[in-house]
C-alpha cells in the first residue's frame, strides 16, 4: 500500500459503525465493523471508534480522517447537532474529539452527504452531474452532489429529505420509508394474511421484517406487493420535489431497503414519472448503489483527501 495517500474513513450509522483504511480513490484496504448498541449512546461509539482507530493508524503514514455521521453536522466545524436514531451526541464537537484521538486533520459531514460523494465520484452516479442520493436505512436521508463538490446550504444541514413532509398533518418520508417503518408495515399485513409466504418467513420474530420483502415478492406474496407499492409512491412523491427545485441528472438509492434490488428501484423509477410535472419528464435517471454498503465508507475516504480540512483553514 501507497502509505503516502492512505486514509481513515469512518461510518456513523443508527445500528453500524465503520472504519475502514484505504486511499483517496476509494480502495478500501482494511475494514473494521461493528454493531451500534443504542442504550450505549454516543459515549458508547466513541469508546468503540477509540479502540480501533489505533490498529487503523498504525498500518500506514495516515493523512487524515474523514466521517459520515448520521445526523446534521457543520462541516465545516465537525460540530455535531444531534442523532436522531443515538442518544449522547446533542451538540457534540465531533471533529475536535477526532482531532485529538488521532492527532490528524478530520473532515466531518453528514452521513448522506457522504454517501453522495463516494457515489458520484466512484459508484452510480460517476460521470454523471448533478447526483442526488437517497438513503433508507435506520433512517432516511439525502444528499447533493454538483460539479464533484457536496452541496452545502447553512449550517447544519441540507438535503433532509427523510424529514420533508408528505401531507400537512405532518407525516414524514422517514416514518413512512425507513427501514424501522417498513418493518412496522409489514408486520400488520403479517396479522391480516397469516399464512401467506411473508408470514412464514417472518415467522413470528419481530424486528428486521424488512430483510424478507425481496423474497416475499419473489414468491408473489400479495401483501409484500402492497407494501412496495406503498413504499415506492411516497418515495416517489418526495423525490418529484427534488427534481422540480433541482433536477439531477440521476437519483441514486441506497440504505438496506435498497437490497431490495430492482423491483423497489422500477418501482421507485414508475412513480417518481407520475408525480413529476410534465415539462420534467421522463425525469431523472434511477439507479441503485454501485457501491452497496460501501457507499459511506468510500465517500469518507474521499473526504478525507479534500484539503484542507475546513476546521484548520477557517
Amino acid at each position: 500500500m501507497n502509505t503516502s495517500n492512505a486514509y481513515v474513513g469512518i461510518e456513523i450509522g443508527g445500528t453500524k459503525l465503520q472504519l475502514v483504511l484505504g486511499d483517496g480513490q476509494g480502495a478500501i484496504r482494511r475494514r473494521v465493523r461493528l454493531a451500534v448498541d443504542p442504550a450505549a449512546g454516543g459515549e458508547g461509539i466513541r469508546s468503540q471508534i477509540a479502540g480501533a482507530l489505533p490498529g487503523l493508524l498504525h498500518e500506514g503514514r495516515v493523512a487524515a480522517v474523514g466521517v459520515g455521521f448520521g445526523g446534521p453536522v457543520d462541516w465545516r466545524t465537525g460540530h455535531v447537532c444531534c442523532s436522531h436514531q443515538v442518544k449522547g451526541w446533542h451538540d457534540f464537537p465531533l471533529g475536535d474529539w477526532l482531532r485529538g484521538v488521532s492527532g490528524l486533520p478530520v473532515h466531518v459531514d453528514n452521513d448522506a452527504n457522504v454517501a453522495a460523494l463516494g457515489e458520484a465520484l466512484m459508484g452510480s452516479g460517476k460521470g454523471r452531474n448533478p447526483v442526488f442520493w437517497i438513503n433508507m436505512g435506520s433512517g432516511v436521508g439525502g444528499g447533493l452532489v454538483v460539479d464533484g463538490r457536496i452541496y452545502h446550504g447553512q449550517r447544519p444541514g441540507e438535503c433532509e429529505i427523510g424529514h420533508v413532509r408528505l401531507d400537512k398533518s405532518g407525516t414524514t418520508v422517514e416514518e413512512r420509508c425507513s427501514g424501522w417503518a417498513v418493518d412496522r408495515r409489514l408486520r400488520e399485513v403479517v396479522a391480516l394474511h397469516p399464512a401467506g409466504p411473508l408470514a412464514t418467513r417472518i415467522g413470528g420474530v419481530e424486528g428486521g421484517e424488512a430483510r424478507h420483502l425481496a423474497a416475499a415478492l419473489g414468491e408473489g406474496d400479495v401483501g409484500a406487493q402492497a407494501v412496495l407499492s406503498e413504499l415506492a409512491d411516497n418515495l416517489g412523491f418526495a423525490l418529484s420535489h427534488v427534481v422540480q427545485l433541482l433536477h439531477p441528472d440521476v437519483i441514486v438509492v441506497g440504505g438496506g431497503l435498497s437490497l431490495v434490488g430492482e423491483p423497489l428501484r422500477s418501482a421507485m423509477a414508475e412513480a417518481l414519472r407520475r408525480h413529476v410535472m410534465d415539462a420534467f419528464q421522463p425525469g431523472p435517471e434511477v439507479r441503485l448503489a454501485g457501491l452497496g454498503e460501501d457507499s459511506v465508507p468510500v465517500g469518507a475516504l474521499a473526504l478525507a483527501g479534500t484539503s484542507p480540512c475546513p476546521a484548520d483553514a477557517g
